[in-house]
């Protein structure tokens, strides 16, 4: 693409932040044409925003924009993907897409055969994740027959579960239990609390049976911000498994072989390049290069750029969608069903919906 992916933003919160500062950082790949608020802004507001502010939605349509990025709330996704959809505008939606099992159905019902959204799922395109997701496709464990993500909440989790495990939208019988523990939850999205009391918290784990494959759950809340807890991953396959940056598998008859993956981070020591990610390669092989080297990205922000540019290019008609409605309402679904097993005690059973025909 020869002129920066132009989008606009509904929205003003937090990962409506992240993304202005992601395009701010990569303007040449990103433009922000406007951005339309779901709350009233004061001058303080506009001012840190630093972009055109829209007063509703034709007037956001009118700078634009090759989509719209949705940032306002689950509650108010599904609202605004019809009103999208029906002025034909490509959009781009914040995770999860509704709420609950039956706004899922009606939301699909209403805008799914139109093929003009996406979801904001990220997770999958993880520096790491993603490298082991690309070792998983190439083979090197054989068939992924079973896989455990400890590493963020529900849906997220499940779309890492079932990228590892290849498996599509199926059905599942999901079983799951709770733990109450005292933790200290040192860090907040707000940042450091200085609190060092221990506070009773929440872990859930869960199975997740797909038939030929079963994903296993476990999450803390607050796990994802709180170092007290480390993300946790294995994918066990036909001829070997991972566990977290290891890779052990057979090579021949009488010979197996245990490898890491290698993350090269530049800025380190006597290194005076940039800090940032250069790659990840195992067995001299480069699974995942950074193809933002030079924007000085986390990998959260890898992630969010690389879904970012992957719906720029499919709106242009270059490249394939980056993570398409079924496939989201699929991952919530499996989510509220570990939610729901987890209250209940019960099983549940996920039969295929409407958006797997």
């Amino acid at each position: 693409m020869n002129e920066p992916i132009r989008f606009a933003i509904v929205g003003t919160g937090f990962r409506a932040r992240a993304f202005c500062t992601l395009a701010a950082a990569l303007p040449d790949l990103f433009d922000v044409s406007a951005i339309l608020p779901h709350r009233p802004l004061d001058d303080n507001d506009r001012a840190a925003l630093g972009l055109p502010v829209a007063g509703d939605l034709g007037e956001l349509l009118g700078t634009r924009p090759g989509f719209v990025l949705t940032t306002a709330g689950p509650d108010a996704t599904p609202d605004l993907m019809r009103e999208l959809t029906d002025r034909g505008v490509p959009a781009l939606a914040e995770t999860p897409p509704a709420l609950d099992e039956s706004t899922l159905q009606a939301l699909w019902r209403d805008v799914g055969s139109r093929g003009l959204v996406q979801v904001a799922e990220q997770y999958p395109r993880h520096p790491m994740t993603a490298a082991r997701i690309a070792a998983v496709r190439s083979g090197l464990i054989g068939t992924p027959t079973s896989a455990q993500v400890s590493m963020t909440q529900t849906y997220h989790a499940v779309a890492i579960l079932r990228a590892l495990l290849g498996v599509g939208l199926t059905d599942a019988d999901v079983r799951a239990t709770t733990h109450t523990a005292p933790l200290v939850a040192p860090v907040s999205r707000a940042g450091w609390t200085r609190d060092r009391e221990e506070h009773p918290t929440v872990t859930t784990t869960a199975t997740l049976d797909f038939g030929d494959a079963i994903g296993h759950y476990d999450f803390t809340e607050g796990q994802t911000r709180n170092p007290l807890r480390a993300s946790r991953v294995l994918v066990r396959g036909s001829r070997g498994e991972i566990i977290d940056d290891a890779l052990t598998r057979l090579v021949d008859e009488t010979t197996v072989v245990t490898s890491g993956f290698e993350r090269r981070q530049t800025g380190l020591h006597h290194d005076f390049e940039a800090p940032e990610l250069d790659q990840i390669s195992l067995d001299g092989s480069v699974l995942f290069h950074n193809p933002y080297v030079g924007a000085r990205l986390s990998d959260e922000e890898i992630a969010m750029a690389s879904l970012l540019e992957a719906m720029g290019r499919w709106v242009a008609d270059e490249g394939p969608e980056p993570y398409p409605l079924a496939d989201a309402a699929q991952d919530q679904l499996l989510g509220l069903a570990i939610r729901r097993a987890s209250e209940t005690g019960a099983s549940v059973r996920v039969v295929r919906e409407a958006w797997a025909a």
